[in-house]
């Protein structure tokens, strides 16, 4: 699934790096935890990111990953460098 997020980013923007980590494990305990969903954390280098106003650049990211919002991922953070 990582590499599934990591091509669909890359497919709809220019990054130079990215790296995606899946934190799910650390939030086992939480109420809410599905594990059928992940908490990714994304580190992604991009001059067109940084180029364009910082929540506009988040929201970006997320409209791109909208569908998997919905369904795959509980939780999303979201690093531009």
């Amino acid at each position: 699934f990582l590499e599934f997020v990591e091509n669909k980013i890359k497919k709809n923007i220019k990054v130079e790096n990215i790296i995606i980590v899946d934190n799910s494990s650390y939030h086992t305990k939480h109420k809410s935890f599905d594990a059928e969903k992940y908490h990714l954390s994304l580190d992604i280098e991009s001059v067109y990111l940084r180029s364009i106003d910082k929540i506009k650049a988040q929201r970006e990211i997320m409209k791109i990953l909208s569908e998997e919002l919905k369904t795959k991922i509980n939780a999303l953070e979201i690093k531009i460098r």
